[in-house]
């Protein structure tokens, strides 16, 4: 597999911000948001083995994993590798841009796939069969760039019954959107999802790389 980056850090995002973990970031992504804030993993990486990206993780201590990208399941290996993590008794999260599908991917893993609203330029892209595959371990994640943003990412949700199904998580464009009118507009709207900063920008600044 080309990979990016192996790195520890605390958890930015999700249900398990705050939880240190190692991340497995992959080369490569077939979309091209417009608030990307990892380009650097479009083309950057080295080709690693199985057993090298094991060795690594295992040299990290840590018992939480966050394979993601770039887009992890553009690689076939990826598979595999959440599936020997899993017998390894890490927790595995995959973050992906939804828009390859995630029915192969081991049922241990917690799967976090992103929906692209049309602030991301990449509206249209996510792969809709993969509602079907979600369980109430995953979560389903919309960066929201603006009010038109929410009021879509809100139509979606309401359209498709996503409420229970898995956590819903809403993220400000980190820089874009401030957090506090996305807050409101949740708040006014009692919509029952859950505001999800990017802890990691907030510590460490929006540029820094590994963490």
């Amino acid at each position: 597999m080309k990979i990016c980056e192996i790195f520890s850090s605390i958890q930015g995002e999700s249900s398990y911000a705050g939880i240190p973990c190692t991340f497995i970031r992959t080369t490569g992504c077939n979309l091209r948001c417009s608030y990307c804030d990892t380009v650097y993993a479009y083309g950057e990486g080295s080709e690693l083995t199985e057993d090298e990206i094991m060795e690594k993780v295992h040299a990290m201590g840590l018992r939480t994993i966050e394979i993601t990208g770039g887009e992890p399941l553009l690689q076939a290996g990826v598979f595999s590798l959440a599936k020997r993590l899993l017998d390894h008794r890490f927790r595995v999260l995959i973050e992906t841009n939804g828009s390859q599908s995630i029915r192969q991917v081991d049922q241990r893993a917690v799967l976090i796939p992103d929906v692209k609203t049309p602030g991301s330029g990449m509206a249209n892209t996510f792969l809709m069969s993969n509602l079907d595959h979600l369980r109430p371990v995953d979560e389903l994640k919309f960066v929201i760039t603006g009010r038109e943003d929410y009021e879509w990412s809100r139509n979606f949700v309401k359209e498709h019954s996503l409420t229970g199904r898995c956590a819903i998580l809403f993220s400000p464009a980190f820089g874009i959107l401030h957090p506090k009118d996305l807050t409101q507009w949740i708040m006014e709207e009692r919509l029952e999802v859950r505001l999800n900063l990017q802890l990691h920008k907030y510590i460490y600044g929006a540029d820094a790389r590994a963490v």
